[in-house]
Parts: C-alpha cells; structure tokens; sequence
C-alpha cells in the first residue's frame, strides 16, 4: 500500500482542508528552549499561511505536459468569483521568506493571473516526501494521463529516486511503474510533445503508436497530420489523428511477400518431369512420385551425387576456387 503522507482532515463546510494535525517527527532539544523551539516548529510546519505568489518558486519535477492551458483561466475565474477553497503545499526554502512549491502549480498560475496572496499549508518534508506529496495530490484532484505518468515515472528514475518512493507517489505497483517505462522508452520526446497529455489515451493506445516506431517516421507523420488540424483540436483526438495515419502508412509501405516463380519442366513427349521454383531465398526442384514412380525412385538415389556434380561443373567453368 502506498504510504500516504498528506494526514488530511475532513475538510470543513466551505471545502478548505483544515492544517493536518499529524507532525513531522524531529529532534527534541533539551530543555524549555527545545520543547518551545519545537512548538514554533509544529505551528510553522502545519498553518495556513497567505503567501505573495512571487515568494514561491516553482521547484520538483514537472508532472503536467501542459501547464498555461485554458484549464488555468477557467481556475483564475472560478477563484476570483469564489475564492481560493482549497489551499497548496509549499516547503520553506533555504532562503528568508521564500517557499519551494510541492503541489498546486495550477491554483498557484492561476491567482498569478488575477493577483492577490495564495492560501498555503507550509510543512516541512524532505525530498522524498516532497515528491509522494506531489504525486498522490495529483493523482486525488486530476490524475495526470498515461502518457504524463510514463514521463514523470522516466524523470524521477534518471535523477535516482527510490523505486518504492516512486511506487508511493503514483501509487503504483512495481510491475505499473515498468509498463509505464517500456512504452515512453520506444517513443520520441517530440511526438510526445506534438500529441500533449491525451488524457483517456490509455497504455495499449500508446504501446500500439510506439510498436509502428520501427516502420514509420513517428515524429514527421506526426507534425505532417497535426498542421492539418485546427490549433484548438483536444490532445486525445491529435493522438487519434496521428495514429490512424501512422498505421494506415505502415501498412501502405509493407513490401508484397514474394511467392516466386514456379515453372513446370515436361519431357519430350510432353510428360510432367518434374517443377522447379525459383524465388528471392531459394531454389526448388520438386519431382511428384505419383507422376513418376520409377524416375523419383532413381533421382532419390542419386540426389545427392547429382547435386555435388552440377555445383563442381559450376566450379570449373567460373573458375572459382575450392
């Protein structure tokens, strides 16, 4: 089970989360200082804070493809009309006054927008802590697409995140966090960019654009079909414009199986010797016992003898050495 990291209360009637009341765990200090300083530290680490939206840097790795979307302005307007109801996460950086975000981007670009402070829970996580809160908030309010996932999974792989970290923060088991992998390994960043989140796009719809890789050039049938569609065309139905057109190339350029060229060899008298069928791999002499029981007995004796002899005569006169 994934490790949940967020300790979230009910949320009260207005729908704004209350400050978690479970801590992180620190060192106690001897003495009243220490059992104060710690005091200081559990309110700092669960308020709510109102925070200038230029004191918080855009910090973690990005787990959205698209950010500055229309999705951001219908935000910006619903908060300005309502209020911000539900508050991000930040993180105190090593700098005074200044947080590093954990999660929220968009509420955060979208007050960016209209202006004003951002409701913020300021705690106080690690890395690792940072990167489950980020995945599994994503993943309870818009769960990223497929294909989002498949990237986030690659980014925090190369950087040496944990596997069960990792697991935790898409909540995924092992075996999910693989399939994620082999399918983004087999597809070009630039189609991926070119196509955009398709959200509902699920892993066999990418694994089946990803197998035509081989076969067809992804990326300029890609940007070949998508100039033909309106700027405002949704990610999913890009995705199925550029796969239907990839597919339908790759079978276009499948080469025709050659079935080569079969002739049938008579006698004089116009009897069936034999046929010989010549194509690109090989060459074949088939006698039919039934047309010819004597003769195929014969040639079965001598087969083999015959052979050696017309490929030393071959030799002889092309000269080729032994």
């Amino acid at each position: 089970m994934a490790r949940n990291i967020f300790n979230q209360p009910p949320k009260d009637e207005k729908g704004s989360a209350a400050p978690s009341s479970t801590l992180q765990k620190t060192a106690k200090l001897p003495g009243s200082v220490g059992g104060l300083r710690d005091s200081l530290r559990e309110i700092t680490a669960n308020s709510i804070r109102d925070i200038e939206p230029d004191q918080i840097d855009m910090d973690g790795l990005r787990d959205r493809l698209v950010l500055e979307d229309t999705s951001i302005d219908e935000l910006a307007e619903s908060i300005r009309k309502h209020g911000q109801q539900v508050p991000i996460m930040v993180r105190p950086s090593g700098q005074p006054d200044r947080y590093r975000i954990i999660y929220g981007r968009r509420r955060l670009a979208a007050i960016r927008k209209i202006g004003g402070t951002v409701k913020a829970i300021v705690r106080t996580l690690d890395d690792d802590a940072s990167l489950i809160a980020q995945g599994q908030e994503n993943n309870l309010r818009l769960d990223p697409s497929f294909i989002e996932k498949s990237l986030f999974i690659r980014e925090m792989q190369e950087i040496g995140y944990k596997p069960g970290v990792i697991q935790d923060a898409l909540g995924l088991t092992r075996q999910g966090v693989s399939n994620h992998r082999v399918v983004i390994d087999q597809l070009p960043d630039e189609l991926v960019q070119l196509i955009g989140p398709a959200h509902g796009i699920g892993r066999r719809q990418w694994g089946d654009l990803a197998a035509l890789s081989g076969k067809v050039d992804l990326v300029n049938s890609a940007k070949k079909v998508i100039a033909t569609l309106p700027d405002d065309t949704p990610s999913p139905e890009r995705f199925q414009a550029v796969y239907s057109a990839c597919s339908h190339k790759a079978r276009a350029d499948k080469k025709p199986t050659s079935r080569g060229v079969t002739s049938v060899v008579k006698n004089e008298s116009g009897g069936t010797v034999g046929t010989l069928t010549v194509d690109q791999k090989a060459i074949a002499i088939k006698i039919a016992k039934k047309d010819n029981p004597e003769f195929g007995q014969w040639l079965e004796e001598r087969a083999e003898a015959a052979l050696l002899q017309l490929f030393d005569t071959w030799r002889n006169e092309s000269g080729s050495g032994s």
